[in-house]
C-alpha cells in the first residue's frame, strides 16, 4: 500500500528535540512535510532545523516550550492559528518515564511526568482534532508503550499512563471513523533514546537484548498512521511480549515485568 502524500503538509512534532520525536521528524521531512518542532530545549530544534532544510529542503518552525505548563497546549495551537499554519498531523510523542518504587518518587516528578504524558497530550489532540475534523482529513499519532499492556512495577504510573495512551488513542480513532481523520497509536519497546537516562534506570540485561533503532520505530509509526492503522506495537518480540500478557493474569504479569526491569 503506498502511502499518503505530504507534500505541502503540516506537522506538529512534540518532544522533538530528542529521541523519537528527532526521527519522527527526519521521517515527515523525507516525505515532503512542513514541520512544527516543539519540545523545552531551543538550542537542539534549531539544530534539528538546520539539518531538516539541508537533507529535505523542509521548512520547519521552532517553538521552545514546556508542555507541562497547563497553559501551554493552548498557547501552541494560538500561536499557530495566529501565524495561519494549517496542522494536518499531529505526533504526540513528547513524554518520559520514572523508574523506581511508586512511593518513593517525589510527588512533583510524578505530576510532571502525567501533566505531559496525559493531561498535554489529551488536550493537544483536541484542540488540533477538532480542526481536522472540520476540513475532513488529518491524521494523529500517539506514542503509547508496551508497558501500556500490562501493570509494570518500578515504572507503576508511566506504565499506567501509557496504558490511558493507549486507551485513549484507540477509543478516539473509532469515534473519527467517517469524518477523514483517523488516530493510530504506536507502542514501542525499550528503544536507543534518553528514556532510561531520564527516568533514572540502569539498562538491564533484558532491555540490551530487545532494544530497537529509534530510526526503526518512528519508521514504523509513520507508516502505521499513514496507513491509519488503529494500533502497532513495534518489533516482533515487543508483539510477541504484549500478546503473552493478555494470556495471563495480571498478577503474574506484574511479577514478571518486576523482574525483568529490576536492576540488579
Amino acid at each position: 500500500m503506498a502511502l499518503a502524500p505530504l507534500t505541502g503538509r503540516t506537522a506538529v512534532i512534540t518532544g522533538a528535540s530528542s529521541g523519537l520525536g528527532v526521527d519522527f521528524a527526519r521521517e515527515l521531512a523525507a516525505l515532503g512535510c512542513r514541520l512544527v518542532l516543539v519540545a523545552r530545549r531551543e538550542d537542539r530544534l534549531k539544530a534539528l532545523q538546520a539539518e531538516l532544510k539541508e537533507k529535505h529542503q523542509a521548512d520547519s518552525v521552532v517553538v521552545a516550550l514546556d508542555l507541562t505548563d497547563a497553559a501551554a497546549p493552548q498557547a501552541l495551537f494560538d500561536l499557530l492559528k495566529q501565524q495561519r499554519l494549517q496542522v494536518d498531523v499531529l505526533v504526540n510523542n513528547a513524554g518520559f518515564g520514572l523508574f523506581g518504587n511508586e512511593l518513593d518518587i517525589p510527588w512533583d516528578k510524578t505530576r510532571q511526568m502525567l501533566m505531559l504524558d496525559i493531561v498535554a497530550l489529551t488536550h493537544l489532540t483536541k484542540l488540533f482534532a477538532r480542526d481536522m475534523v472540520k476540513r475532513g482529513s488529518g491524521y494523529i499519532l500517539q506514542v503509547a508503550s508496551i508497558g501500556a499492556y500490562q501493570p509494570s512495577p518500578t515504572y507503576a504510573a508511566y506504565s499506567a499512563a501509557k496504558a490511558y495512551v493507549l486507551s485513549f488513542g484507540q477509543a478516539l480513532n473509532y469515534e473519527l471513523r467517517g469524518t477523514g481523520v483517523s488516530c493510530t497509536v504506536v507502542s514501542p519497546g525499550v528503544t536507543a533514546t534518553e528514556f532510561l537516562q531520564v527516568s533514572g534506570q540502569k539498562t538491564t540485561w533484558f532491555q540490551r537484548i530487545t532494544m530497537m533503532d529509534s530510526a526503526a520505530v518512528a519508521r514504523i509509526g509513520i507508516r502505521a498512521m499513514l496507513k491509519r492503522r488503529y494500533s502497532v506495537v513495534t518489533g516482533w518480540i515487543n508483539r510477541l511480549l504484549t500478546l503473552t500478557t493478555r494470556l495471563s493474569p495480571a498478577a503474574a504479569n506484574a511479577a514478571i515485568t518486576y523482574r525483568l526491569m529490576k536492576n540488579a
